[in-house]
């Protein structure tokens, strides 16, 4: 791909020459360019700064006019569940009507009536279903991605899972990657027989997933009715056996011990965190371990949302995404997860932005490929329509202001 100068770029946000994983006040600190420009060589952004210094590195490139545009590298979105085989409005309709999630769950709902679901789907079906939400949210500004299985919950259906993934990541322009859920609750058959399923992900599923290459990560969701922490370690240590590290859904019911595991067992990320205390949080702010907060699930479920404020007071790593999947967020506008982490989470704009671009990347593992404005990383970008300020974004959170996307130099339609 050859050579292009953006000019006339409003804002060029979250430019770095050195970055690392951002902590508490951290967060707050979006270094931005006003005025500025950006060249791009081949997929990668090869050099940017003010336009008062374009003619040092301008050699008759083709270039294009931002025309006032803000420019922020894309969304890394490190927690979904892309890949599913029927939506679940019959369920919001039933809350709606007072059904608890027990109620849901005994009338066939819940994870179970996706995995039924997806177990009857094709391979080809999945994929060509997830591809069109993946189109979605990359038009909407998500420039990488995870993907989890955990819909499945039969060798079989897991494995058809993950295969549907590794499609997706060789078939998109965008980096994803994937997570092996196969703890995601119990099947009905081995409701009364949890160490059967385990020795299930650890026997049957985990060598085959090893052997085809299948996931970069595994995770559990550690929960009261579900995984407990030992299950969760014990079923983390074997997928770390096969080089899987861990990442875990955890506290978003009950205070589980999800943390506690997580950081542990030095978890890339521990995910949700809806329900914390002061002895979960320090344990948290002391680790390498990333909290991943899902604010759009919270709402959807009429949850009390995520103690974002506390949790960057204390010193914690904190990233935001989407939890896209169709029982509890089903959505992934990351535009709205921006918005609702500073409505409902009480985050600053520059705290919300840094979480879901470069503390995003970090929980993915792909901190060098996108996530910031820097030299050799991937020209993944979002340009804005006009706005009066970095602020607006979240601000206005009904309007989209997206102008276009680029992804590695070439705009999407």
């Amino acid at each position: 791909m050859p050579s292009l100068i953006i000019t006339n770029i409003q804002r060029l946000v979250n430019v770095r020459t050195h970055h690392h994983l951002l902590r508490g006040r951290q967060l707050a600190e979006l270094p931005c360019i006003d005025n500025a420009y950006v060249l791009v060589e081949d997929d990668e952004i090869a050099a940017y700064g003010p336009m008062s210094e374009l003619s040092s590195v301008a050699n008759g490139q083709p270039s294009i006019d931002a025309a006032g545009a803000t420019v922020l590298p894309c969304w890394c979105d490190s927690h979904t569940h892309l890949v599913f085989a029927a939506s679940r409005e019959e369920e919001f309709v039933d809350k709606i009507r007072g059904l608890s999630y027990a109620d849901i769950a005994a009338k066939g709902g819940g994870i179970l009536n996706s995995a039924k679901k997806l177990q009857a789907a094709s391979e080809d079906e999945l994929f060509n279903l997830a591809w069109k939400r993946l189109e979605e949210v990359s038009r909407m500004g998500t420039g990488a991605i995870e993907i989890k299985s955990g819909y499945g919950l039969t060798p079989e259906s897991e494995l058809k899972m993950l295969r549907v993934i590794r499609r997706l990541k060789n078939a998109s322009a965008i980096p994803i990657k994937s997570t092996f859920l196969g703890a995601h609750t119990y099947p009905g058959e081995f409701r009364e027989n949890h160490q059967g399923y385990i020795e299930s992900i650890v026997h049957d599923m985990l060598p085959v997933i090893a052997r085809e290459k299948l996931a970069d990560y595994i995770d559990v969701f550690c929960e009261h009715g579900f995984f407990s922490p030992e299950e969760t370690e014990t079923i983390c240590r074997a997928g770390m056996q096969y080089g899987l590290q861990p990442k875990i859904h955890a506290n978003q019911l009950n205070l589980s011990g999800g943390v506690q595991v997580g950081v542990k067992l030095g978890a890339v990320s521990v995910d949700h965190l809806e329900t914390m205390d002061e002895a979960t949080i320090s344990a948290l702010s002391a680790s390498d371990t990333i909290g991943t907060l899902l604010p759009t699930a919270a709402f959807f479920l009429r949850m009390p949302f995520q103690p974002a404020r506390q949790l960057i007071d204390a010193g914690c790593a904190i990233a935001i995404a989407s939890d896209y999947n169709p029982g509890s967020s089903p959505s992934g506008n990351m535009n709205l997860v921006v918005s609702m982490s500073c409505i409902g989470m009480k985050m600053l704009p520059e705290e919300a932005i840094n979480a879901a671009t470069l503390n995003g990347a970090y929980a993915m593992g792909l901190e060098k490929e996108t996530g910031s404005i820097t030299v050799a990383k991937k020209a993944n970008l979002i340009f804005t329509k006009p706005i009066a300020s970095l602020a607006y974004l979240p601000y206005a959170f009904g309007s989209n202001l997206i102008d276009k996307v680029m992804i590695k130099g070439a705009f999407i339609s």
